[in-house]
């Protein structure tokens, strides 16, 4: 008898119960009146889960995200009901767009206050069903262990993304036998066609002029280095996605960088030129291929995506494989033939260095590009690199430079302002020894800034990198270009003084406007170990983001030199 006593449980100990059983470390939060018991089981396991509070219930949603960007583990974020609640949609939808592993829990009223109007009532799985993968209203408590573990499956399975788990509050005060089952691991395995594989391997073999072209499936799959030995093998030139930034290092001759809208033009020439393109762990999203009618248009187009909704979803394919990246490619590798493709490769490097834009540098200024430089060689190829959306997002991911995957963190698919403290303060709690930098805009920056009261708190040396230009740099591009210089509200002249303002919340704040004076504050910045750093670089508004191939436009469309400063 007694020892069935001893295995009853709250509602409340037994998802924390249910997140130790399923690896979870660390979970990221604010509490309140629903989820109270939740954080009360919490703070009695403190010694065994670790549940960092941040300034805004969005800021733990984007900080569970960064935590699984980072890491491939699920990142956990816990919420109250009502405005809680519906403070973590916009991560979730961030999560959701990127295909990044999360598992949102929210409280809710109790069950028989329900559909009343309650205090902080909302129908929250209503509101995020097209932003998850799934999502569950547990309504009896001796559903709750199970549905939590399937949330953990379902988060990891396939192609990832986030499932939300919403309980009312009476759950969590009610108890139930539990008993700790076996980890079910998540199911990534798509039976693939041997035949599709050899017809694969014959349109590699046969080309003349391949290119590849991948996404952040590849960094879901863990296949960044099976796709390497691919590319390496047979001389195949590779593009990526904004969101694969990383998996190949920017040194390797065969990486053409990044393609697409902000993308080097020898990528979108050699795309366009090719006559085999080969997409792997990408959707050909709008801001790649952004004239589907043109895009390609001399190549046989294969697709490999481990989701099917996404095969010819955007462009039309001749030819597709439903599997998971690395199955697919390790299974490719028995069929390819090892090739040199020297008059292709040479054509590339050609058009590298008379096509692509290389933009001027001057020592009086802050020119995005050296600076980007230079915070990649100061902090270090182990660096992780996170970043908010605009500008400062593209100059980052054309210069950071990195050479592993899981080192650039970004708002991709949603393009989220607001999405990099919290994501670098869940970033720097999965890797406390890893430098993390936080590079931003004085429009995201003014989003999010209440993190930093996060990172002061647990003591977390994040550095941030302010490109401050006054303005809303990315639509004002857009407005001079294509609006007649009509800068519709996107001047915003904050008075804010980032250095008092860093100061007052805890930290340390500097200012440059030379890149000697960006290296100097830098340098002083890396010496704080227990407090983060803020560093105010002053740049030109009307600096640009180049190249760029215009909304609707295609490679001939390109937007290159006509700004060049």
């Amino acid at each position: 008898m007694n020892g069935e006593m001893d295995m009853m449980k709250t509602g409340a100990e037994i998802i924390v119960e249910v997140l130790i059983e399923q690896g979870v470390d660390v979970v990221f939060g604010y509490p309140g009146g629903t989820v109270i018991n939740i954080y009360d089981a919490l703070f009695q396991n403190q010694n065994r889960i670790r549940h960092i509070l941040t300034a805004h219930e969005q800021g733990a949603s984007h900080a569970a995200d960064g935590y699984a960007r980072a890491t491939g583990k699920t990142g956990v974020v816990i919420a109250t009901s009502g405005p809680g609640a519906t403070n973590i949609v916009t991560g979730i939808a961030t999560a959701y767009m990127d295909s990044i592993p999360m598992v949102a829990i929210t409280g809710n009223v109790t069950t028989d206050a329900m559909g009343r109007d309650s205090f902080q009532e909302v129908y929250i799985a209503g509101v995020t069903l097209p932003i998850t993968k799934h999502n569950f209203l547990v309504k009896r408590i001796e559903d709750l262990a199970d549905t939590l573990r399937d949330a953990f499956r379902i988060a990891q399975s396939g192609r990832p993304g986030p499932v939300l788990v919403d309980i009312p509050k009476d759950l969590t005060i009610a108890s139930y036998e539990f008993e700790n089952k076996e980890v079910i691991k998540p199911q990534r395995d798509v039976p693939v066609k041997e035949e599709d594989i050899k017809h694969l391997a014959e349109l590699i073999n046969k080309s003349a002029r391949p290119v590849i072209y991948f996404g952040g499936g590849v960094i879901s799959s863990k296949a960044s280095n099976k796709l390497s030995e691919l590319i390496n093998t047979c001389s195949i030139p590779a593009c990526h996605t904004l969101m694969a930034t990383g998996v190949l290092s920017y040194g390797d001759r065969l990486n053409l960088g990044m393609v697409g809208m902000h993308g080097h033009v020898s990528s979108s020439k050699a795309i366009n030129e090719a006559d085999l393109l080969i997409a792997i762990g990408t959707r050909f999203s709008d801001r790649v291929a952004t004239n589907k009618e043109k895009f390609a248009l001399n190549a046989i187009k294969v697709q490999i995506d481990i989701d099917d909704t996404e095969i010819d979803k955007n462009v039309r394919t001749n030819f597709s494989i439903l599997g998971d990246v690395k199955d697919v490619i390790e299974k490719l590798m028995k069929y390819v033939v090892p090739s040199e493709r020297k008059e292709w490769i040479q054509t590339i490097d050609k058009w590298r260095e008379e096509i692509d834009y290389h933009p001027v540098d001057d020592e009086n200024t802050i020119k995005p590009f050296k600076l980007v430089e230079a915070i990649s060689e100061l902090s270090g190829e182990d660096a992780i690199i996170v970043t908010d959306v605009g500008q400062h997002q593209m100059w980052t991911a054309q210069y950071c430079k990195r050479t592993k995957p899981r080192s650039f963190l970004t708002s991709g698919g949603l393009g989220t302002m607001g999405f990099s403290y919290g994501a670098s303060i869940g970033a720097k709690i999965a890797y406390p020894d890893r430098r993390v930098i936080h590079i931003t805009g004085d429009g995201s920056f003014h989003m999010n800034m209440n993190e930093l009261c996060t990172s002061v708190t647990y003591e977390l040396p994040i550095i941030t990198i302010i490109m401050n230009n006054q303005v809303l740099g990315m639509v004002r591009q857009w407005q001079e270009l294509f609006f007649e210089k009509r800068y519709a509200y996107t001047t915003l002249d904050r008075k804010t003084d980032y250095i008092k303002l860093a100061e007052a919340f805890g930290g340390k704040g500097y200012k440059a406007t030379t890149i000697a004076e960006f290296k100097k504050a830098f340098e002083q910045a890396l010496q704080n170990k227990n407090c983060p750093s803020v560093i105010e670089c002053v740049i030109d508004r009307d600096e640009k983001v180049l190249p760029m191939i215009p909304p609707g436009g295609s490679f001939d469309d390109i937007i290159a030199f006509k700004y060049k400063k």
